[in-house]
């Protein structure tokens, strides 16, 4: 098969577009395809990864970008397109409607959609340019959605939303996203215990990018499971997470040597991180969903985490491979029950393992493209 992949990031770039859009075309390119990628220049040179060729483009998304596409495109046609679509990721803020009806004019192309993001939330009162963001997200949204054959979600949340602005008939498929990250080689490093949890201590660890939907409950949640309590510390990971722990020890200063945050780690150094933890503790604002490449990360490496459902989550988190909480407020003491219980934690390594490989493992994603 041959593919041409659309993405607003792709590495040197850093972020999860960039990562996953990686992970697919590799996947796609071992399997056998012929696989190019386009995607805005980086400002880092990008190292060839062949048999995957990237095409850098003028800008990011506007016309000169625009006219290429139709240039490197045109002898492709024969092919498919997939576009890995986050409206924030095509620039002009989001508000990118004229690569939407360039879309749209490449209805009669193969073209698969995967929705990462779908629009900005309409939310009642919120401000004049947040409603305007959200309108011309949802226009975008629509012209993408009938532009293409094939539809993928990386949650079933967005079913219903999706299949109103679809074309009648339109196939549309959940494709959970994997984990970004491979396990690697002798991953659970004893100078990473030895570092932060030395004498026998437990390791909770959280990874994420701390927003400000998360950073509350977390704070509490950290607060609850460490103070008064040296049994155990708490390894902070990800982008922001130096400031975070900064901001928490302002705050409660008894906390101090019991709350870590690494810098910034390569994909091999934060592997060996997250596999030394005893447990993971993962909040989400609107629940554990399989959009979620942080939950991801804990599943493929056989880590214990204790998370929360909410609107967003499927029903499989049901199925008992992670310690599933009603909400955020809830995470420290079901954390507290699993700790205690070394049964529990043989548990949840072995069928996080495998739940993470019957539904997630990238190779799911590659199949589910390559079906006619």
């Amino acid at each position: 098969m041959k593919w041409s992949i659309i993405t607003g990031e792709y590495p040197p770039e850093r972020g999860g577009l960039a990562d996953y859009s990686r992970l697919v075309a590799r996947g796609l390119a071992e399997a056998g395809d012929d696989v190019e990628v386009y995607a805005p220049a980086s400002r880092d040179p990008r190292i060839p990864e062949p048999p995957v060729i990237v095409r850098n483009l003028d800008d990011r998304f506007g016309p000169r970008a625009l006219l290429e596409l139709n240039r490197l495109l045109k002898p492709r046609r024969d092919g498919e397109v997939l576009v890995q679509y986050v409206p924030q990721a095509f620039g002009m803020k989001g508000l990118n409607l004229a690569f939407a009806l360039w879309l749209y004019s490449m209805r009669d192309a193969r073209i698969s959609l995967m929705f990462h993001e779908v629009a900005y939330p309409v939310i009642r009162g919120q401000p004049l340019r947040h409603r305007a963001l959200a309108a011309t997200n949802r226009l975008m949204a629509l012209l993408a959605a009938r532009s293409a054959r094939r539809i993928l979600v990386s949650t079933t949340a967005w079913f219903d939303l999706v299949r109103s602005l679809a074309r009648a008939g339109t196939r549309i498929e959940w494709c959970p996203v994997p984990s970004n990250v491979a396990v690697a080689a002798g991953a659970g490093a004893p100078e990473v215990r030895k570092t932060f949890a030395p004498n026998g201590r437990r390791l909770i660890g959280h990874f994420g990018t701390y927003g400000p939907l998360i950073v509350g409950p977390l704070a509490d949640c950290i607060r609850a499971l460490a103070a008064g309590k040296d049994d155990r510390s708490i390894l902070l990971m990800g982008r922001g997470a130096r400031r975070f722990r900064d901001c928490l020890l302002a705050g409660s200063p008894e906390l101090s040597g019991k709350v870590h945050a690494t810098g910034g780690l390569s994909d091999r150094d934060l592997s060996r991180h997250v596999a030394t933890c005893d447990l993971m503790i993962q909040p989400y604002p609107d629940g554990v969903s399989s959009r979620r490449t942080s939950i991801m990360l804990a599943l493929s490496h056989g880590v214990p985490a204790v998370t929360n459902s909410g609107e967003a989550t499927e029903a499989c988190w049901k199925d008992g491979a992670v310690a599933l909480c009603a909400s955020t407020r809830s995470i420290a003491q079901t954390a507290e029950r699993v700790l205690s219980d070394e049964g529990e934690l043989r548990r949840l390594r072995a069928d996080s393992r495998r739940f993470y490989a019957e539904r997630f493992d990238i190779r799911h994603t590659i199949e589910a493209l390559r079906q006619p």
